[in-house]
């Protein structure tokens, strides 16, 4: 993860998404086609910001996003996503 080659423009953040749960809280294992996509992930690479809208997250912190924020990509055999600041709901 350190030697990552992607660099993100301007107030985009690459994001490492959380695996997605296999056990209900109560222990119950859920399938493959039943998962939800995770809505959590950890920040990797942040971009330099612009004037208007400067970068506030760092590199490590857990963030929250909606369902369907970012766009979807395999790097090196990792799954990531890369969306704008603006889409990140919470820093937890």
């Amino acid at each position: 993860m350190s030697n990552l080659s992607i660099k993100p423009l301007a107030d985009r953040v690459l994001i490492e998404p959380a695996a997605a749960e296999t056990k209900t809280s109560s222990g119950i294992i859920i399938p493959d086609t039943a998962k939800e996509k995770p809505q959590r992930g950890t920040v990797v690479a942040v971009g330099p910001g612009t004037k208007e809208n400067p970068v506030t997250l760092s590199v490590g912190d857990t963030v929250l996003y909606g369902k369907y924020a970012g766009t979807e990509l395999n790097h090196e055999g990792s799954d990531y996503l890369i969306m704008k600041e603006a889409d990140i709901l919470a820093i937890v």
